[in-house]
């Protein structure tokens, strides 16, 4: 129930937090008055994936607004736009009464990217109510938008007017502007990366309307699919929200300093912090005796050249690819590639909207950024939330977050003041500490500390490709996406990592991954199962030939959030902080950066996720993270086949056929779950939405307790790493 009065949000499939999902409770009619020309009945509300209705259902209690693209700041400075919003909104509810003569509550406006927010509005009055939408109408502000969500969920949806149109190969682009113009339908641009693809514009038509145009799209001759552009706040539910929530700082008495002294024998990384990275080898934690509950990464280093030029890459959020155990490990450009985007050099950042330009040629410019990295204008808005928890007393942080702690008091009426800033400040800081999500995904890929203090990745001798497709708050849009894998594919890439989940089923998408799939036979994608403990793998994971990743904690049980069941291929170590104190996933963190910490004193002690008192390194949960490590393992397995003798089909199986169940154990609770399933059949969902999640259905042949929960089982780096290399000594 908390989930939804967080204030920004982050949260990636499996993963993390966010800082876009944290206060709802906004104006009940506002989104309907401001759509009521054009939106259908509620119950229609749905858009189509193959022919299958997904539901979706209006809030009341959200409306979003999109901002024009150079705001004009009252303060001529940095100010984001957010942040203006929320204050001119305010000024107008200052001296207004509600219904009773009750002083009208705080709006609260949350930043999602950087063209887009999210405002949660108090509980209507009339007065109240018409004063708020004419302060919408703001010299800076593009437009309102309607927010919708899956029925019984707490996402954000926001609909913009934009639709991601497919065209059946052989279309001429003429063609496509007659069929374009005959629906009153404008091009934006052809999609980058993607093949008869486009971005289009409804002219006259907005608000919920647009699903009805999509649908009535998507039956026309000649168009293979139609699909809202939706922008999505997805949440990285990688910390666990709750009173047990642990610190996941190692173990009890351990120096809080990254300075260890490695005490595994034959490891390569003498000065690492690799005693505490259980998932590579959990006999080595703490020097206690364990369960090998570990993917056995030191032996497939011993065997290996650890992934040597294999090339990862990780799709997600801020990849703060400068972290010092990173950054020998960066994918460049090569200097002859045809095709460089201006000032490309390390990846590309599709959530930035902006035109890039080059220099020293000014008609080769491009949508997006060449560096994923945090900007200062991102910076500026994450910098006083994490000023907020460090500086006010318990008092001035509940009044600067009233939503959350109303929230709090109604979950938890016994908690006094003091704990209820405990936890907010917690919350918050985990929420800032979680934009840093693909920084996270991307340590445990490739992480090396090259002889220093520092944690390493499962092939710490791969490189890292950075490609940022969300921004704050967890922004997605699925035109984002499509492009990001199809410029990954283009880079030619040989593992996409895809640490996201909770998506809306999204045709284009799918049919942009089977594209990719025919066209490189050699390209492996793998992606998180999802954070929801469903029956059903989330989407992109449930796409078939995606390999789907499921969690499992330091004990060898399932993760309790993993998801299982239909579409789950393989488990990999996923954390599961609550469980005990250093169980979680160690890997490289983003708020170490020196301008996040502009005017403030840095903490004496750890804070948030964090191992450190800057954030340099984080403990972590969530098949987000169990996913790169199977991402890692196929690095390791690439850097073995440098000729690509082994096709994607090939390593598939190998990965398969080498996991294991012995270390794996079912909870009492898994066991009862699988016979009431199996009794019903496996084709039945029990849980609810009572749909899946990712749109496709799942297999209905029984299978057993073992596969229904952890797929083909816990991924063996070592053994698939000899399974390779005795398959190339073959003639």
């Amino acid at each position: 129930m908390l989930k939804r009065f967080l204030p920004w949000a982050i949260f990636s499939t499996g993963c993390c937090w966010g800082l876009a999902n944290w206060v709802a409770n906004p104006m009940v009619g506002a989104v309907a008055l401001a759509q009521a020309e054009v939106s259908p009945a509620a119950e229609d509300l749905y858009y189509t994936f193959y022919n299958q209705r997904i539901a979706l259902i209006e809030r009341r209690d959200q409306i979003a607004v999109e901002f024009k693209p150079t705001p004009n700041f009252t303060r001529g400075g940095a100010e984001p736009a957010y942040l203006r919003l929320q204050r001119d909104l305010n000024a107008t509810l200052q001296n207004t009464r509600g219904d009773g003569g009750q002083t009208s509550p705080t709006v609260e406006v949350r930043p999602l990217g950087s063209r887009y927010a999210l405002v949660d509005l108090p509980a209507p009055s009339r007065g109240v109510e018409d004063q708020l939408l004419q302060r919408l109408q703001q010299s800076y502000i593009q437009s309102t938008l309607p927010v919708l969500s899956r029925p019984g969920g707490q996402d954000s949806i926001v609909v913009t007017p934009e639709i991601v149109v497919s065209v059946e190969p052989g279309t001429t682009s003429g063609q496509v502007q007659s069929l374009l113009r005959r629906y009153d339908l404008e091009l934006i641009r052809p999609l980058r990366f993607s093949q008869h693809r486009y971005l289009v514009r409804a002219r006259y038509a907005s608000g919920t309307a647009i699903l009805s145009i999509a649908n009535q799209l998507a039956t026309i001759p000649g168009i293979q699919s139609a699909t809202p552009n939706f922008v999505q706040s997805v949440d990285y539910q990688v910390m666990p929200l709750g009173l047990l929530t642990q610190t996941g700082r190692g173990e009890a008495g351990d120096d809080q300093s990254p300075q260890v002294a490695a005490a595994i024998p034959n490891s390569p990384f003498a000065n690492s912090l690799l005693p505490r990275q259980w998932h590579l080898h959990s006999r080595g934690v703490g020097n206690r005796l364990l369960p090998r509950t570990d993917i056995n990464a030191l032996a497939a280093w011993q065997h290996s050249n650890r992934g040597q030029d294999s090339v990862v890459a990780v799709i997600d959020s801020l990849i703060q690819w400068d972290h010092p155990d990173l950054v020998e490990n960066l994918y460049r450009l090569p200097t002859d590639a045809t095709d460089r985007l201006p000032g490309e050099v390390h990846g590309w950042d599709f959530s930035n909207t902006a035109e890039t330009c080059d220099p020293a040629d000014t008609g080769n410019c491009a949508l997006g950024d060449p560096d994923t990295r945090i900007s200062a204008e991102e910076l500026d808005a994450l910098r006083p939330h994490l000023h907020h928890t460090l500086t006010l007393s318990d008092g001035d942080l509940l009044a600067a977050y009233p939503r959350l702690d109303a929230a709090l008091v109604e979950d938890n009426p016994e908690l006094t003041e003091s704990q209820r800033a405990r936890m907010t400040r917690d919350w918050i800081q985990k929420a800032i500490a979680s934009e840093f999500h693909g920084t996270w995904s991307a340590g445990v890929i490739a992480a090396n500390p090259q002889d220093r203090p520092g944690v390493v990745g499962v092939a710490p001798a791969a490189k890292v490709l950075p490609v940022r497709v969300f921004g704050l708050g967890g922004e997605i849009t699925g035109a984002a996406l499509i492009e990001a894998m199809g410029y990954a594919a283009a880079r030619h890439a040989d593992v996409i990592n895809l640490s996201l989940g909770s998506l809306l089923p999204d045709q284009e998408l799918t049919a942009q991954i089977f594209t990719l799939l025919d066209q490189h036979p050699d390209l492996v994608i793998i992606a998180a199962a999802g954070n929801e403990s469903l029956d059903g793998v989330d989407f992109p994971a449930a796409v078939p030939g995606v390999i789907a990743v499921g969690a499992t904690n330091i004990s060898g049980n399932r993760a309790s959030y993993s998801s299982f069941g239909a579409g789950l291929d393989l488990v990999a170590p996923g954390g599961e902080i609550t469980l005990q104190s250093g169980a979680g996933i160690l890997t490289t963190g983003g708020t170490w950066i020196k301008d996040l910490w502009t005017g403030l004193t840095p903490p004496d002690r750890p804070w948030g996720p964090n191992l450190d008192s800057l954030g340099q390194y984080v403990q972590v949960q969530g098949t987000s993270f169990s996913a790169p490590m199977v991402a890692g393992v196929m690095a390791l397995l690439k850097g073995q086949d440098p000729e690509g003798r082994l096709d994607r089909q090939q390593l598939t199986q190998i990965l398969a056929t080498t996991a294991h169940y012995y270390p794996l154990r079912l909870t009492q609770a898994d066991t009862n779950h699988y016979r009431l399933q199996a009794s019903l059949g496996f084709g039945t969902v029990l849980d609810f939405p009572f749909v899946r999640p990712s749109g496709i259905t799942g297999r209905i042949e029984p299978i057993s307790p073992e596969q229904y929960f952890f797929g083909q089982g816990l991924v063996d780096a070592a053994a698939a790493v000899e399974a390779v290399n005795q398959s190339l000594a073959q003639p």
